[in-house]
């Protein structure tokens, strides 16, 4: 009798710790934080369209995470980023070196036209990815 109402107290243990576990990762969310035009700082779960805002990451006791990026108008697309740093790289005069048998491992260094080549795609990607700054 005493080994049932062990057993039972084990699963019930375990059945709580299963919720409390699953209530703490609910709570855990990103809270985004924007002022409006009369200056009141808000606070929400979901960004306000076409407002600056800032990403406020906090933990499951409430407290804010150290890192806080902003988000919103400001953030480039990372192809934009990623292809611009290529067409920078390939204006350089080093010697550019690709993986071309995808092990992640450079093993191939791009001749003129590999590099003319590879300086046309990064062009169209900015073209692509890039959105044009506003007319002052």
């Amino acid at each position: 009798m005493r080994a049932l109402s062990t057993r039972l107290l084990l699963i019930r243990a375990c059945a709580l710790l299963v919720l409390a576990s699953a209530c703490t990762t609910a709570l855990a969310g990103k809270i985004y934080q924007w002022k409006d035009a009369k200056g009141v700082t808000h606070y929400a779960d979901s960004p306000p369209p076409d407002q600056q805002v800032k990403d406020r990451r906090i933990d499951n006791r409430g407290a804010p995470v150290v890192e806080s990026t902003a988000v919103g108008k400001s953030v480039e697309n990372p192809q934009c980023t990623s292809a611009k740093l290529n067409l920078q790289i390939l204006a350089g005069n080093t010697g550019v070196q690709q993986d071309t048998d995808g092990d992640g491992k450079p093993d191939k260094t791009l001749n003129d036209e590999d590099r003319a080549n590879q300086r046309g795609l990064a062009e169209a990607a900015i073209k692509a990815y890039c959105t044009p700054k506003p007319a002052a």
